[in-house]
């Protein structure tokens, strides 16, 4: 792998998020934050690094192999410029801040701050802004390097490319970049302007619906989303979790008056699930903590829909919940959301087409010489992608038993390991226990926050956009 290239598009990156780092200076100007230095020296020290690479390594084409290597070195370092303001502002070691950071670009929600309401609304702001920028960069590794591996990350409008170098991507690129832009920050103002009429400021406003579209998680207050106690506003980040969490190519097509949403089996699938899960943990709590069914629903859609779309906001403790309850949780934290969305974790077409393959495998038995194609929205799914699929699922289910045997080494319990891997690995923030929705990550040794980061990157990047990095011989081509 030619690290010229590479290098080169970082530069260009860390531009960009220095440029990103006005937005929180200018929050610390207009509230006359002590910190708000903190955001100049930071501008000054990202732009420059990044126009350095930018002008020492001259742009060149990159050939696909590179594409997994750009998207691995930009997820791993720049979140490292980005933990500077946490790190400089004297409340975070730089381990801590560096987990924080990665927890934002990845768009997981896991934290280490106890306190966040003690913080300057400077770092706030810039904390929940890292999911914003993270969810447009999760929904444009969908369109380029998820495509290569053939591993079930659906494309939004893009064919797979066929060709050996990305530049010839660049036109459609730039077009699809555009339109996902434009469907990101349309839906990001619709959501600020809904909720400052439910009756958050406009400081709020902002930094909870870049991290609800994003199904990121970060919250302004301790108690997240259960601080404001209004089911309007709990109704309005229902809706844009919701969309995150689902293809953003559907809700391209429906703002251009084509309304695919029934025709798309794993957009049916999740809602199925949804339905089913609340209704389930809907029961569940009245039945066995005897809460009123109204009050048992209102916090069965949101806590379920924010964990199914990896968002993380809680409205209750559901660490208190039943164990039926809290199982179904887990499962849906191992599922995820949607492909072409912002969730992460397996994500529901790949369950959708397990589902098939083991039930083709039924079938084989009954009819060994007959010949079953396996097929989405109406259209055949080649062996390979298949292949793909049962293959990232293999090494999903062995990282997140290897990191939860790791997280037991550290002493924790079955519950906190089990759980801090799934929330982490799929991208949700909370789990139970020890990291449940009310308490933080702050506990765990320095080791363990690597291990976590570690899952947070592999689980963002669909594992093998990482894993090819451990290869050998990639670093040869």
């Amino acid at each position: 792998m030619r690290l010229r290239p590479v290098l080169h598009i970082l530069g260009q990156l860390l531009q960009m998020v220095g440029i990103s780092m006005i937005l929180p200076l200018l929050w610390g100007i207009y509230y006359r934050e002590a910190e708000t230095y903190i955001f100049l020296i930071c501008i000054l020290l990202t732009l420059i690094t990044g126009t350095l690479l930018k002008l020492i390594f001259k742009e060149e084409d990159i050939r696909l192999i590179e594409g997994f290597g750009v998207v691995s070195f930009c997820w791993i370092i720049i979140p490292i410029f980005g933990a500077l303001p946490f790190y400089l502002s004297g409340n975070l070691s730089f381990i801590d801040a560096y987990f924080e950071t990665i927890s934002g670009f990845t768009t997981t929600g896991a934290s280490v701050i106890n306190n966040v309401e003690i913080l300057p609304k400077c770092i706030l702001f810039w904390r929940s802004f890292t999911h914003w920028l993270g969810g447009i960069g999760i929904v444009v590794l969908a369109l380029i390097i998820l495509p290569a591996l053939s591993i079930g990350g659906r494309q939004i409008f893009l064919q797979e490319p066929s060709g050996p170098k990305l530049d010839k991507l660049k036109p459609q690129v730039r077009e699809v970049g555009k339109i996902i832009y434009g469907v990101y920050i349309l839906f990001t103002g619709v959501q600020i302007f809904l909720l400052i009429l439910a009756g958050m400021t406009l400081f709020d406003a902002s930094c909870h619906s870049f991290a609800a579209l994003a199904t990121g998680g970060f919250s302004t207050k301790n108690a997240s989303i259960g601080f404001y106690d209004s089911p309007l506003i709990e109704g309005i980040i229902i809706l844009f979790m919701f969309l995150g969490a689902t293809s953003f190519s559907l809700h391209y097509a429906a703002l251009k008056g084509k309304i695919n949403y029934p025709k798309d089996s794993e957009f049916m699938l999740y809602l199925s699930i949804l339905v089913f899960s609340t209704l389930i943990v809907t029961l569940d709590i009245t039945y066995q903590l005897h809460e009123n069914i109204l009050l048992a629903f209102r916090h069965a859609i949101f806590n379920v829909i924010s964990i199914s779309s990896t968002t993380g906001y809680a409205t209750a403790n559901f660490d208190l919940w039943p164990d039926l309850s809290k199982l179904i949780l887990l499962i849906l934290m191992l599922i995820g959301g949607c492909a072409g969305g912002t969730a992460g974790a397996i994500k529901v077409i790949r369950i959708l087409l397990l589902i098939k393959m083991g039930l083709r495998e039924l079938y084989k038995i009954i009819h060994p010489n007959a010949i079953f194609q396996i097929k989405f929205n109406g259209k055949i799914i080649s062996e390979e992608v298949l292949h793909g699929i049962s293959g990232f699922y293999f090494f999903y289910m062995v990282t997140f038993g290897l990191c939860s045997l790791i997280m037991l080494a550290f002493g924790n319990d079955f519950l906190t390991s089990i759980s801090s891997v799934a929330a982490t690995l799929g991208g949700v923030g909370p789990g139970f226990s020890l990291v449940g929705p009310m308490v933080t990550y702050s506990f765990l040794p320095s080791i363990a926050k690597l291990v976590l980061c570690f899952c947070m990157l592999a689980g963002r990047l669909e594992l093998f956009t990482l894993f090819v990095l451990f290869i050998p011989s990639y670093w040869k081509e």
